[in-house]
């Protein structure tokens, strides 16, 4: 038998096994990731060379910068992780303590070697401080209060760097100090100083020691568990709290880093450390990683600064950067994927309860004479007061008066996209500019009446906002501030520039007369028409908010599947909600450049789109009264504060700083309006006790305070007092779905007839009028 296989081997009859093929260097995935990398670089580097042909030397600048960007977007990754929010005081975490480090060079003449580990030093405390004062009062808040704490601390810290000189003694600053060594090498025609060598070292080191920290420490690793759960950190033993304020001293670190090292390259951006300079970049690389994948937010900063620096090289303005910024942060947001996206969101299912709207009157007390006539006396006063101004203001006043109801109106549209939708927007003004632009070209180019003139003028900001709204079918939880944000710029600084878009109003935009007969150009008249314009807004979001669209929106804001397993369309619900707002914020800019008689530029900066947001916040996202109060008490009070007394002048500056924001937000987490209703609830309380009637809404809070004072004492809740585990609007929302029916029911404890279908006719109250349950 050995005899024959070997004679067959030998024949030929039995074959060897054929030789395993290499592998190929295409199959690692390591290895096709990195082609593609190098491959995406190499057409990233020829794109660039093409638009705009910069010097080698000038790329590398670029790198320098974007590496110190990335460890600004770093921080804000890290909060983000930690806290569920976005940071807007990351820059100014490191702009007050680099400014101190800069002035102790520049004033007393300290050494860099000794300044410098005193604003690092500086920026750890500042970090814990922020984390223990402002965060951690507000660590039970929704994300959205919390975001806006940020705001106001930015200003606050904003504010602090900005009277750093006069506390030093310093009375002129220099923004720019020698580096410790004098030190330089040229690349190519490009001197690179010793502060851009102290930062080329000193971002790689700190890139090491960061993955070092979280990767090998038990800190960096208690960090790592905390951002992916804190509940479950909290259960395994993780000092959760003591966790979280580490990682606001490391940020503050880190922007502190950053930001000490780009003053000795750029100077030190005083007081403007959350405008376009340093913060949307961050925010835009951190979006680009997900806010989680560390080497991507790295790189991409390090694109943002390459295009960036080779755009100033060959044009001499960076002005364009924001516009690219915009269209990379639009681009990123659409092609993510969802899954990843929303992981950071997972416990943030529904986080808007301080926008949360305020209860409507009872069914049972609305149809009472005292209720119903009282309301009309007040409406009615309120609006007298409105038309009597003219009467008493002087041309200027009532001339500002006007901006505030426009200010009003804008701030009503962010009532239905954050308000209702959900949807965190800081780019109100970026469709106010847009409005204002088309309606000033429509009239002064086309010589069209004005009422199609503020029409043409919504339908651009509608589309735009459709435009802007289209990650938001995608993604959920802030991401979508920071596209709004971008988008502000990009219309401030590009699409509202002359030099580059050639179609914008520009001189003098006269005042047609309205429907071709209405004349308005006394500021008295044009006073009118904002006015009427304020209650047209009014009637319309009432109608919108009493509509089977409006509950879809609050349905869907406070569950989505739930709201989508009823029939709404989610898609539908968001692009209406974007629509609307942008329709009602353009139609505002429409009357803004008809009464400014011109475009400009200044009213629609960054700095205002916020100040809008924070404006409407304190007034309350959950009411239409909200936006209308805080205009009226932060714009109001900022225009008209020469007619109140001297003594108490200081103290409406107060109200309007970002320490009277937080004090606010502190106090009244519904915003100034939650005064207006508690005030209105007590009211209708009285009168349902002077009638004898047991209203459940109105009395279920007292009777929740009274069990929590006394668990044994109280009595066991009636089943007509017994509030349902369930949202009062997310049940109207699939109620009114499932039915059809376009009129709000009440919500209901039996779950047969929260999901049944109705015969379309309204259910009777659950008490009735003058009797008891």
């Amino acid at each position: 038998m050995g005899d024959v296989l070997v004679e067959e081997q030998s024949q030929g009859v039995v074959d060897e096994a054929p030789p395993a093929p290499r592998p190929s260097p295409y199959d690692d995935p390591k290895a096709r990731s990195f082609a593609y990398v190098v491959a995406a670089g190499l057409i990233g580097y020829l794109v660039l060379q093409l638009l705009w042909p910069a010097p080698v030397g000038v790329l590398l600048q670029g790198v320098v910068i974007g590496g110190l960007t990335a460890l600004i977007a770093f921080g804000v990754a890290l909060i983000y992780r930690s806290n569920r929010i976005i940071n807007f005081a990351q820059g100014d975490l490191g702009g007050a303590p680099a400014a101190l480090g800069v002035l102790l060079i520049i004033g007393p003449g300290l050494p860099y070697l000794v300044a410098l580990p005193i604003a690092l030093l500086a920026g750890l405390v500042l970090g814990a401080l922020v984390e223990l004062l402002f965060i951690r009062r507000f660590s039970k808040a929704p994300r959205l209060l919390l975001t806006v704490v940020t705001i106001g601390v930015s200003t606050i810290l904003a504010g602090l760097t900005v009277a750093l000189p006069q506390l030093i003694g310093l009375e002129q600053l220099g923004s720019s100090f020698p580096a410790p060594f004098g030190f330089t090498f040229r690349f190519g025609e490009t001197l690179f100083s010793g502060n851009e060598i102290i930062a080329m070292v000193t971002v790689p080191i700190v890139i090491a020691a960061l993955a070092g920290f979280f990767r090998f420490t038990s800190i960096g690793i208690a960090v790592r568990a905390s951002a992916e759960s804190s509940d479950r950190a909290a259960l395994l033993g993780v000092p959760v709290k003591r966790i979280q304020t580490i990682v606001w001293m490391i940020a503050s670190l880190l922007a502190t880093t950053a930001i000490f090292m780009r003053a000795g390259i750029l100077g030190l951006p005083i007081g403007s450390v959350l405008g376009p300079t340093i913060l949307i970049r961050a925010l835009a690389a951190a979006v680009v990683g997900r806010m989680e994948r560390l080497p991507t937010i790295f790189a991409a900063s390090i694109v943002l600064g390459i295009v960036e620096a080779s755009i100033l090289f060959s044009t001499g303005t960076s002005l364009i950067v924001d516009a690219i910024l915009f269209v990379v942060v639009l681009v990123t947001l659409l092609f993510q994927r969802r899954g990843k996206v929303s992981r950071a969101d997972d416990d943030q299912t529904s986080s808007w309860q301080a926008a949360r709207e305020v209860k409507p009157i009872p069914r049972e007390m609305v149809r009472l004479p005292e209720v119903r006539w009282g309301l009309r006396g007040l409406q009615a006063l309120g609006l007298l007061i409105a038309v009597l101004l003219p009467a008493v203001l002087s041309i200027g006043q009532v001339n500002l008066a006007a901006v505030v109801i426009m200010i009003a109106i804008v701030g009503t549209s962010l009532v239905i996209l954050t308000g209702w939708a959900g949807q965190v927007s800081l780019g109100q003004i970026g469709f106010f500019g847009i409005g204002a632009a088309a309606a000033g070209a429509i009239t002064q180019r086309w010589g069209w009446d004005l009422s199609l003139a503020l029409v043409g003028a919504g339908i651009a900001g509608a589309v735009s906002a459709m435009v802007i709204g289209l990650p938001a079918l995608r993604i959920k939880g802030l991401f979508l501030a920071v596209i709004t944000l971008s988008f502000a710029l990009a219309v401030s600084s590009y699409a509202l520039n002359p030099d580059y878009v050639s179609w914008l109003p520009t001189g003098r935009v006269t005042r047609p007369p309205l429907f071709g007969r209405i004349a308005i150009e006394s500021e008295a008249r044009f006073y009118y028409l904002c006015l009427a314009s304020l209650l047209l807004a009014i009637v319309v979001l009432r109608g919108l908010r009493n509509s089977r669209t409006g509950r879809a929106l609050i349905g869907v804001r406070e569950n989505q599947r739930a709201a989508q397993s009823y029939g709404v369309n989610a898609t539908a619900a968001k692009l209406t909600a974007f629509a609307s707002s942008g329709f009602i914020a353009a139609f505002a800019g429409g009357l803004f450049v008809h009464h400014q008689q011109g475009l400009g530029i200044s009213a629609y900066s960054v700095g205002a789109s916020r100040d809008l947001f924070v404006l409407v916040v304190i007034g309350g996202l959950g009411s239409v009264a909200g936006p209308i109060l805080g205009a009226i008490v932060i714009q109001g009070t900022a225009y008209f504060s020469s007619v109140f007394p001297e003594v108490v002048r200081p103290y409406l500056t107060f109200i309007t700083s970002g320490v009277g924001l937080v004090i606010v937000l502190l106090l009244l987490p519904g915003g100034l309006s939650q005064i207006l209703y508690g005030l209105r609830d007590n009211a209708l309380r009285r009168i349902a006790d002077r009638r004898g009637m047991l209203v459940p809404s109105l009395n279920a809070d007292k009777r929740s305070v009274a069990t929590a004072a006394d668990p044994l004492g109280a009595d066991p809740p009636a089943h007509a007092d017994h509030a349902p585990d369930v949202s009062d609007e997310l049940a109207d929302a699939l109620v009114v779905t499932a039915s059809g029916v376009g009129e709000a029911t009440p919500p209901t404890t039996d779950p047969s007839l929260l999901l049944a279908p109705e015969s379309g006719r309204r259910r009777a109250p659950l008490v009735a009028p003058g009797r008891k349950s």
